[in-house]
C-alpha cells in the first residue's frame, strides 16, 4: 500500500531555537495518523514541512511519492491550517466555489459537492441554507464547518487538519470525527494534529507523540498501548465514597502514578503491587465500587508518563 508522508531525519530551527530535532515518521496510505503534543512541542512545524510551506535545514520529507510538492502534487492534498482564514464579507457559497476552482474543481461539480457537504455538516436545511449568508455571519463553529468543507471540496487523496477540535462544541467535533472515519473508509489519509489524547484515541490507526520538538514515541495505537504494560487499574467509585479512600489511593506501596478525576480514576500500579490488595484496602475503606478493572493504559496516561507534567507546562509556554 505503501506510504503517504515519509520523514527522514528533519530538523527545523528558528533563530537558535530549534523547534522540531531528528524526526522520523511514516504515514501509512489510507491510516488516520495522530501528530501528537502539547502546544509549542513541534506539531504545526512539522506540518508546514509536511506541505512545504517551509522547508527542514536537514533530513528529507517525501508525500504521496514526491519529494518536491508541486501544483499537481499539492492539487491533491487538503489542509485545514490551526489559524483559521476565511474572507469574512464573501458569501459562503461563493468563496467556497472560488476556493475550489483553485484546486482545479469547475463550477458545476463546485455545487454539487457544496451541496452535499452543507447537508452533512447541517449548514443547509428547507428552513436556512447558510450558503446564502457572508461568513461573518456565521458562529464560530459553522465557520469551522466552512474552513472543513473547503479542505475537502477537490477530494484529495490526503487530509491534514492543524487542531481540527480546537473551539468547537460536542455536536459540531461529533460532525467532524464522523466526517474523518468516512475519509478512511473512502480510502484516503488522514494527518491530525491535536493535544486532546481522547479524541486521538478514538479516531487514529497509529500516532506519533513529540514533546519540545522530539519524538517521543510512534506506532499503532494498539502496539503503543501494548507496550506500556496491564499496570494499570480503572476504577470509578459510587456516590461520595471517593471521599474515604485517601489514604489508600496515596499509598505509594500500591500506586505509581494516578490520574484523579474526583469519581473516576486511572491507576498505574507500583511494580510488583497486587491488584486484589488494592481492591481489598478500598473495599475495608467504605469504597463504593462500580467499575474495577485491568486495563491497558490510555493514551492520555501513556502521554502523561511519557511527557511529563513538567514538559507539558513547558510545552505550553514555548
Amino acid at each position: 500500500m505503501g506510504l503517504a508522508v515519509d520523514i527522514n531525519g528533519v530538523v527545523k530551527r528558528y533563530a537558535g531555537h530549534v523547534a522540531v530535532r531528528d524526526l522520523s515518521l511514516q504515514v501509512p496510505r489510507g491510516a488516520v495518523y495522530g501528530l501528537l503534543g502539547p502546544n509549542g512541542a513541534g506539531k504545526t512545524t512539522t506540518i508546514r514541512m509536511i506541505l512545504n510551506i517551509i522547508a527542514p535545514d536537514e533530513g528529507t520529507i517525501e508525500v504521496l511519492g514526491h519529494r518536491n510538492l508541486r501544483s499537481g502534487v499539492l492539487d491533491r492534498i487538503g489542509y485545514l491550517p490551526e489559524e483559521r482564514g476565511l474572507y469574512k464579507k464573501m458569501q459562503v457559497r461563493r468563496l467556497l466555489k472560488f476556493l475550489g476552482a483553485l484546486k482545479g474543481v469547475s463550477a458545476k461539480d463546485a455545487d454539487r459537492r457544496i451541496d452535499a457537504w452543507m447537508e452533512r455538516l447541517s449548514l443547509r436545511s428547507p428552513e436556512k441554507d447558510w450558503g446564502n449568508a457572508k461568513v461573518d455571519e456565521l458562529s464560530r463553529g459553522m465557520q469551522q464547518k466552512v474552513q472543513f468543507i473547503s479542505a475537502l471540496l477537490h477530494e484529495p487523496e490526503l487530509v491534514v487538519l492543524d487542531e481540527p477540535f480546537s473551539g468547537l462544541d460536542p455536536i459540531n467535533a461529533q460532525a467532524l470525527k464522523d466526517t474523518v472515519v468516512e475519509l478512511k473508509r473512502e480510502g484516503r489519509t488522514v494527518i491530525f494534529s491535536t493535544h486532546l489524547m481522547d479524541s486521538a484515541e478514538r479516531l487514529c490507526d497509529a500516532v506519533c507523540i513529540i514533546a519540545r520538538g522530539i519524538k517521543v514515541l510512534d506506532g499503532p495505537i494498539e502496539e503503543v498501548r501494548a507496550e506500556h504494560g496491564a499496570t494499570h487499574v480503572a476504577l470509578s467509585l459510587g456516590g461520595s465514597s471517593a471521599n474515604g479512600v485517601g489514604a489508600v489511593l496515596n499509598d505509594p506501596r500500591l500506586i505509581a502514578r494516578l490520574d484523579d478525576s474526583n469519581r473516576f480514576f486511572e491507576i498505574e500500579l507500583t511494580t510488583g503491587a497486587d491488584p486484589q490488595l488494592l481492591l481489598r484496602r478500598l473495599l475495608e475503606a467504605g469504597a463504593s465500587i462500580q467499575r474495577f478493572e485491568l486495563v491497558r493504559p490510555s493514551l492520555h496516561q501513556i502521554f502523561l508518563q511519557k511527557v511529563g507534567a513538567q514538559g507539558i507546562e513547558a510545552g505550553m509556554t514555548e
